[in-house]
């Protein structure tokens, strides 16, 4: 089920930095007490082939990011002690040393549950036996959410998971909701910083298209 335009769920997960403390991380709390946006992204699993080039990506626009005023939260199923031991490993072998936002370590699964993106493509109950089985690996796809300083999300995607994200199109998303929230003004396809937007009325379509679109 979409949450766009709702309330971020209300969870408190764990959460692994850097110099490998782990705290609770509440992704709404962090919105609304610092009265920033929040760029969260989940992703399937440590140590594997898509994922460290996400994370090293998002750790290279994170300035970008900081600009705009906007936390940026990596998020997985894996514990702690995994994170902190990829966090460890060399870039050159696969790992995400380097990156210093914080990242969840959602291994209940009770965020990833909640906001409906886990890979489970098949779940039966055997009455006989009392036994549940799963089929998919029960883990994140690479789902990504903008939420404001409200706690409300104003984007959300997933992608299966070897489709990796284009990180420079979340900084245009963002973009595009502080211009929004700034000017009133909406913003029409392919918009990018420094484009004209436009009225949210027929007229301002009628008038953008006229000299916009050929």
């Amino acid at each position: 089920m979409a949450i766009v335009g709702k309330q971020f769920p209300n969870l408190s997960v764990d959460a692994m930095n850097e110099m490998g403390d782990t705290f609770k991380l509440n992704v709404l709390e962090e919105a609304k007490k610092n009265k920033k946006k929040v760029l969260l992204f989940a992703y399937p699993k440590d140590f594997t082939f898509v994922c460290p080039t996400e994370l090293h990506a998002f750790e290279a626009a994170k300035a970008e990011f900081e600009k705009r005023n906007t936390i940026v939260i990596g998020a997985s199923c894996d514990t702690p002690e995994v994170h902190f031991a990829w966090l460890n490993t060399p870039k050159d072998n696969g790992g995400i040393e380097g990156v210093t936002y914080p990242i969840l370590a959602d291994s209940n699964r009770n965020l990833a549950s909640t906001l409906g993106i886990l890979d489970i493509s098949n779940e039966t109950y055997n009455e006989e036996t009392g036994v549940v089985t799963v089929e998919g690996d029960n883990v994140t796809y690479r789902a990504t959410y903008v939420i404001d300083e409200e706690g409300t999300v104003q984007h959300e995607g997933v992608n299966n998971m070897p489709i990796g994200r284009n990180v420079n199109e979340f900084l245009r998303i963002i973009d595009a909701l502080t211009h929004v929230q700034e000017k009133g003004e909406v913003c029409p396809a392919n918009w990018e910083e420094g484009k004209d937007a436009m009225s949210a009325n027929r007229l301002g379509t009628a008038e953008y298209l006229a000299n916009h679109v050929n």
